[in-house]
């Protein structure tokens, strides 16, 4: 197939293209690079890539021509910038998805998959892992921009008869994932030997899901899907954030203090205490689940971006 991916030269989106690529998929990237171009040299040399912003339509439209399926993954990424750029995110997020639905319905594409987040769900749902039917509680601008987007999908499915998925990504890590993550960032804090600082009393719950499962169920869902769906891309693993911290000291052999720290109050509302996700939906439908055990995934980012193990 002939696939447009933007954000494609980001975290989840390199890693996407590289596998559409490999796969033997005819991919465009579309990417403004303002946060560096995470594709292989392979995957530059295969690709068709085109730098521009999803806000551009006219650049947009010429670049999905004869495409089958679009994934839309352009995005602002990083608490602290997102809290920083509200308006610009929810531009980015709802002039972006106007324009590539309206790319879609000019160039004839039949499927699109939006790169939405679990951080739709805000503090609903403490008690109990979070299945797509449970009714959300976005409270920042990039959830509500997210939502927003789910539900604009919904209405394109009902009025065009485009196919659509919404991912919900729960925490996505892997090799070459930048410090505006937590799990990079305390990996640059160890291997530097400088405090891992975390935020609070570390105890609040993440769900780490591992890019190659990520992309995995990606990619089913593109080969499976039909209507309008959400679904959760999920690992089912609920993980304290202070525990991250000790494993990532662990596996680098790190002399670094964890240092307990007050978030920034432009942090509140992304500071969930709980967060994990079910991906029973997914499952049913595509027989798969992420299933990459957190320790696991660490020391494969590790190798991938520190070298060998010493105590593999």
């Amino acid at each position: 197939m002939k696939i447009l991916v933007t954000g494609g030269a980001g975290f989840i989106g390199s890693a996407l293209s590289e596998t559409l690529l490999n796969q033997g998929h005819s991919v465009i990237v579309y990417d403004n690079l303002l946060r560096g171009n995470k594709l292989s040299k392979n995957a530059m040399d295969n690709c068709t890539f085109v730098k521009g912003d999803v806000r551009d339509y006219d650049l947009l439209l010429e670049s999905s021509k004869g495409c089958d399926v679009i994934f839309h993954f352009a995005a602002i990424l990083g608490v602290d910038i997102v809290a920083d750029n509200p308006i610009e995110t929810m531009d980015v997020e709802t002039i972006g998805m106007r324009n590539v639905a309206n790319a879609a319905i000019e160039n004839g594409i039949s499927k699109i998959l939006y790169a939405s987040t679990s951080g739709i769900y805000g503090h609903s749902a403490i008690e109990q892992a979070v299945d797509e039917e449970i009714i959300v509680d976005p409270r920042t601008s990039y959830a509500m921009a997210k939502r927003y987007n789910e539900i604009y999908l919904a209405a394109l499915y009902e009025e065009k008869g485009i196919n659509s998925v919404s991912l919900r990504f729960f925490n996505v890590y892997g090799p070459k994932q930048d410090n505006r993550m937590v799990v990079p960032r305390f990996f640059e804090q160890a291997t530097s030997g400088k405090d891992i600082t975390v935020f609070g009393d570390g105890k609040q719950t993440r769900d780490f899901t591992y890019i190659d499962d990520t992309v995995k169920a990606c990619i089913l869902l593109m080969e499976n899907m039909k209507g309008n769906e959400i679904y959760n891309i999920a690992n089912e693993n609920e993980g304290c954030i202070g525990d991250l911290a000790h494993i990532i000291k662990e596996i680098t052999e790190s002399s670094s203090t964890i240092a307990y720290i007050d978030a920034p109050k432009n942090r509140y509302d992304y500071e969930v205490e709980r967060r994990v996700g079910s991906s029973e939906k997914l499952y049913k439908f595509v027989n798969f689940k992420p299933s990459m055990k957190v320790e696991e995934g660490l020391r494969e980012i590790y190798k991938a971006n520190y070298g060998v193990l010493q105590n593999a």
